[in-house]
């Protein structure tokens, strides 16, 4: 596994767009496959047990891979503001405004909304960072959009105020996650290993999920809990949860905040394909011209980016 793992990185040292496509490759299929795993979950278990859950797996396998591979567990004292500020935004904000807007409109519409987090994060990237929007970035970011409307449909224009609810904490997700991003490139270099800086996260972010589990919903017996259930439990433990965070947070540390967010058009076009297929949402050749113009998008942003001087 060792041999495997330095081959991979002499790989994309050498080759660094290898490395950023697999990146990009990783977080898609993890997290996109990750919005019906969490939609089955929801059947057996409340939004706050889930999170709780999560949050605390994800802080004990990060945390105790990084000790085994005797990684500093130790956080600077500049970089725990940080750290605490944008795992609340990136990390408690997203996941349990997802969780509930999950519960209040479909799931593929809603992960359709909340990768409008792309528009924001350059918006605000803008404005704290003081980046400039190329015309090119200005392209991708249209086609991503484009894809993500043709998935949504005329949806949008059939909720009344009692269908709003869902849309707007898919809404929130996205400004959250948005938010978190341009902040973690706002800090600059960190110091600690990414699993170290995602665990501690996720720890932080666990303490507020377990005291409202303990208040408002007492979690379901497990021995209650459906196959499917623990199925998806394990993938959004290990996948979602212990993988994709830390390699969303290595992408942002590696590329600018338009490319990291307009790669993450791939997410919603795996997460509604997912849907379809597990959760039986309707087939649809929407999904497939959403699928290209978000494709387009990354590769209008990374594959056509000019070389810096």
């Amino acid at each position: 596994m060792r041999l495997l793992a330095k081959r991979w990185q002499r790989a994309t040292e050498a080759r660094p767009l290898l490395g950023t496509v697999a990146l990009i490759a990783a977080i898609g299929l993890f997290w996109g496959g990750n919005w019906p795993a969490v939609r089955f979950i929801l059947m057996d278990l409340p939004p706050f047990t889930l999170r709780a859950i999560g949050f605390s797996g994800g802080a004990v396998m990060l945390l105790a891979w990084a000790r085994w591979r005797r990684l500093p567990l130790a956080v600077s004292a500049a970089e725990w503001p940080w750290l605490a500020v944008t795992g609340i935004f990136t990390i408690l904000g997203f996941n349990l405004a997802t969780a509930f807007a999950q519960l209040n409109m479909p799931t593929s519409q809603a992960a359709i909304i909340a990768f409008t987090m792309p528009c924001w994060a350059l918006l605000l990237a803008r404005w704290i960072l003081g980046q400039r929007i190329t015309g090119r970035q200005w392209l991708g970011l249209a086609c991503g959009q484009a894809g993500l409307l043709v998935l949504l449909g005329p949806a949008a224009l059939e909720a009344g105020r009692q269908g709003l609810i869902g849309p707007m904490l898919a809404l929130g997700a996205a400004l959250s996650w948005a938010l978190g991003t341009v902040l973690i490139k706002r800090r600059g270099e960190w110091q600690a290993h990414p699993a170290v800086i995602t665990g501690w996260q996720f720890a932080l972010c666990a303490l507020p999920m377990i005291l409202m589990m303990v208040w408002r919903e007492p979690p379901p017996h497990p021995a209650t809990w459906q196959g499917t259930t623990w199925l998806a439990l394990g993938y959004h433990l290990v996948f979602s949860i212990g993988l994709a965070q830390m390699l969303w947070f290595m992408n942002v540390n590696r590329l600018s905040v338009a490319q990291a967010t307009i790669s993450t058009l791939i997410i919603p076009t795996v997460g509604v394909s997912s849907a379809i297929l597990l959760l039986g949402e309707p087939l649809s050749i929407t999904v497939f011209i959403a699928l290209l113009l978000t494709l387009a998008a990354v590769a209008i942003v990374m594959l056509f980016k000019r070389t810096a001087p």
